[in-house]
């Protein structure tokens, strides 16, 4: 069977039943929520396991609302992926360093996640018009899962810190304090290239994705404050040498705008205005 017609099918039985999608969030969620619960009486690679049969139902349940026609999307949807991404970096990262302990945080992250979407499914989108609008969404959503992993990282890191000052356990996060920094910055340097690419689309094909000229509405004009902010980080850490609580002030900052972009225009939209 073609690659092609593999997916539709797969996104067909996995949209066939509204009870088919309460049944794997409700599966994703008691997969993170087990995996939080006992892992202190699993190993390493069990709790690994655990963690990507979870992640691979958090899939599933993504892939129920997404790879429909029309698709369903809107504030939770944004924030499960967002988690999803999130875990998808941390499940590459326990394997390039085994001694990084699976997170009770993250695992809640993506049980809220999974059940905050399956209360507010969002709304259905509109065909299709362009071929440039799939990218667009893909370049946006990637933006935000790797400044929520650079943010996850940058907390982490404050953590350590503090543990070293108080001349406790100095490997709190499992990660030396210095690789956790350093994957930080990377994780941002990547997700600003993301968001530069995804303004940059907006912007170009504006015309082709939404059928109307590049307008300044609240979800550009904070994507673009968000944009001025993570170039400000970037240039302070390559040329002021920032790091510390300075750096992670202005990334928490700058994930904020980005979080108010979209999902927080959306929350208003769905839930306090009850419009789609």
């Amino acid at each position: 069977m073609e690659p092609q017609r593999t997916v539709k099918l797969w996104a067909m039985i996995l949209a066939a039943s509204p009870l088919l999608t309460t049944v794997l969030s409700v599966a994703a969620a008691l997969g993170y929520a087990g995996v939080a619960v006992a892992q202190r009486h699993l190993g390493g690679q069990a709790t690994r396991n655990g963690l990507t049969l979870a992640w691979l139902l958090h899939a599933a349940v993504l892939a129920s609302s997404l790879l429909v026609s029309p698709p369903m999307f809107g504030f939770a949807p944004a924030l499960s992926v967002t988690a999803w991404l999130v875990l998808l970096v941390y499940a590459v990262e326990s394997h390039v360093y085994p001694q990084l302990k699976a997170r009770t945080s993250l695992l809640a992250l993506g049980l809220a996640s999974v059940m905050l979407a399956w209360l507010f499914p969002g709304s259905t989108y509109p065909t299709v018009k362009s071929g440039w609008l799939p990218l667009h969404w893909a370049l946006g959503i990637a933006a935000y899962g790797l400044i929520a992993a650079a943010v996850v990282h940058a907390w982490w890191m404050q953590r350590v810190e503090k543990h070293m000052r108080r001349a406790s356990e100095p490997s709190e996060a499992g990660i030396p304090l210095l690789a956790i920094e350093r994957l930080t910055f990377r994780f941002v340097s990547a997700g600003f290239v993301l968001l530069s690419a995804t303004l940059l689309a907006g912007w170009w094909f504006a015309e082709d994705l939404y059928s109307k000229a590049w307008v300044w509405d609240h979800k550009t004009v904070f994507s673009v404050l968000s944009w001025v902010v993570f170039a400000v980080l970037l240039v302070g850490r390559w040329q002021l040498g920032w790091r510390g609580r300075t750096a992670v002030r202005i990334l928490y900052a700058g994930s904020g705008l980005l979080m108010l972009a979209y999902v927080g225009s959306r929350f208003v939209m769905e839930v306090v205005l009850h419009r789609s």
